[in-house]
Formats: C-alpha cells, structure tokens, sequence
C-alpha cells in the first residue's frame, strides 16, 4: 500500500476496533460487520464504476459518503454503514487500496470475534492446517486457483470440504480468500494464520519436524525460541519423515535448519 492508503487503513482500523470495544455485543457485532463488509467488496468487485467513485479523490469526502449511504443505506447494519463511511471519507493513494483496506478491515472484524468467544488461537491454527491440507492436496489447490472458475464455484468447493470442521470464523475467512485470491489458495490462508497470530501480539515460526512434536514439545521450543528473538512465539509445525531427525525452523526470512538430512548434506559438501 501507498502511504496515504496506509494512512486511511490505521485510522479506519482504529475506529472499527473503538467500535466493537464500545458495542454491548461484541461477538455479534464484529461477525455481522466483518461479513457484511465482505459482501459490500464483492458488490464493489463487480460494478468498476461504483468502486472508483467511492475512492475518486477529486469528489469531497461528503460526496463519497452520500453515495455510499445511498448505496448501501439499509443493506447492512448501521455499524457496518458507520465504518464505509469512515473509509471512504479517507483519501486512499488508488480504488483497488479502498478495496484491499475494506478486506483488511472485514477480515480482523472476524478475528476479533474469535477472539472475544476465546477461539482466536483456534481459527489460526485451523487456517494453518488448512494451508498444509491445501500444500499436501494437488488437486484441490488446483481448482481453487481456476481462475476461469467463478468465485461463488470456487467458494462451493471448499465449504464442501471444510463443513462441520472448523469455526464459522474460519470458514468465512478461507472462502472469501479462495474467492478473490491474492496469491494463491496456499500462500492466501497461510497469511491468514499469520494476521491472527500477529493480533495474538505473536510471531509465526515455521517448523518442520521429522516427526509429531508434542504439546509440551511445541511450549518449549516456543519459549526457546522467545529468548532467541525476544517475541513471544507461534508454532506452527508439520511432519516430514524425509528429515530423518531433528527439525527445520523459520522465523522470517531467517532457517535455522538443525534436521538430519541438513546434517548429512552439510558434511557431503564438506567432503567434496
């Protein structure tokens, strides 16, 4: 994002997160709002003329608004209509960063729902399972990246597979990724654990282990981990028996690969 729409986005998150701490339902409101914003991008998705209106700087902030309640006045709750006011008041750098902004903001509406129901440490570690399902199943990425397909198909498929599984949380954030991706199913989902790790006020580190580590297992490399990076710390481990032994960590940009097979092929380069 451009600093302008950085600029909008941090006061807009601002009041959403003023809003739902004021609201006397929170978990009600931050889920009807989270998707009722999510239904408002795909009116935007589908009418250009629409979504480059309700960012056009050379209309005043007043304009903007006008439009906005005219076009969705009565069609979601106030305090959804409370925060597209506030959005669109905002000057943002292009249509598309309005956009992107009101997704940002629906999608951690969601997540403060979660975490006001105590499921936010759930909804991220079934997103990054599901992001290991989706790596693992060839297949099912595949169709979830038909871009020839259209999203409501896309969204079909993958409330087929993730019905009864998983919180509603989850399930409405993985469908409206895979509907309009911004990278793909894998990459979209993987991200998504990492926002609500983030809102946890937690670092994700990656592991790949040789093989299932333990609860107390996962809490020690945590705190080691911690001490390392002075964060607090998010597992996020998979099984590859290829390993051998040991495990491989990222943190960032930063491996620490400390498995096996790394060892061995350490020591082949050696020798050679």
């Amino acid at each position: 994002m451009h600093a302008a729409s950085r600029d909008a986005l941090a006061q807009v998150t601002a009041h959403l997160d003023t809003a739902l701490g004021s609201s006397g339902d929170t978990v009600a409101t931050a889920a009807q709002l989270g998707t009722e914003l999510f239904d408002v991008v795909e009116v935007l998705d589908g009418d250009r003329g629409l979504r480059v209106a309700v960012a056009n700087a050379s209309a005043t902030p007043e304009q903007r608004v006008r439009l906005i309640a005219d076009v969705f006045g009565g069609k979601v709750s106030e305090a959804t209509l409370e925060i597209l006011k506030d959005s669109v008041e905002k000057t943002w750098s292009t249509p598309r960063e309005l956009r992107q902004g009101l997704v940002t903001i629906g999608r951690r509406s969601l997540f403060r729902a979660a975490e006001q129901q105590g499921q936010l440490e759930q909804v991220e570690d079934e997103l990054f399972r599901l992001s290991r399902i989706l790596d693992r199943e060839g297949r099912l990425t595949q169709l979830l990246s038909d871009r020839t397909a259209s999203p409501t198909k896309r969204r079909e498929l993958l409330a087929n597979v993730l019905y009864g599984k998983v919180t509603s949380v989850t399930e409405a954030l993985a469908l409206q990724a895979v509907g309009r991706p911004e990278r793909t199913p894998i990459d979209d989902v993987a991200a998504l654990a990492e926002s609500a790790a983030a809102l946890r006020d937690r670092t994700v580190a990656h592991v790949v282990a040789a093989g299932e580590l333990s609860e107390t297992q996962e809490s020690t490399l945590a705190e080691k981990l911690g001490r390392i990076y002075g964060k607090q710390m998010s597992i996020h481990a998979e099984v590859d028996p290829d390993l051998l032994g040991g495990m491989v960590i990222r943190v960032g940009d930063e491996v620490i690969d400390g498995s096996t097979s790394g060892k061995l092929q350490r020591l082949r380069a050696h020798l050679v």
